[in-house]
């Protein structure tokens, strides 16, 4: 239960940082730092994401 939990964390903190991506690219622009952060923080949430899925495969808490 806990695991299902985190990865649905993990999912929404995605899109979160999806919507705030696209809000900093309205507003500041292609060059803009912010962006830059929120898709290096947009990957490191996807590969904790499929690590997740890939451990609740593998142990048997997901399928």
């Amino acid at each position: 239960m806990l695991l299902k939990v985190l990865i649905a964390l993990v999912f929404l903190a995605m899109l979160t940082s999806l919507a705030a991506g696209a809000g900093f690219l309205l507003r500041d622009g292609s060059a803009s730092r912010r962006l830059l952060v929120s898709l290096k923080l947009r990957v490191a949430l996807a590969a904790t994401l499929l690590a997740l899925l890939f451990y609740g495969f593998y142990a048997g808490g997901l399928g």
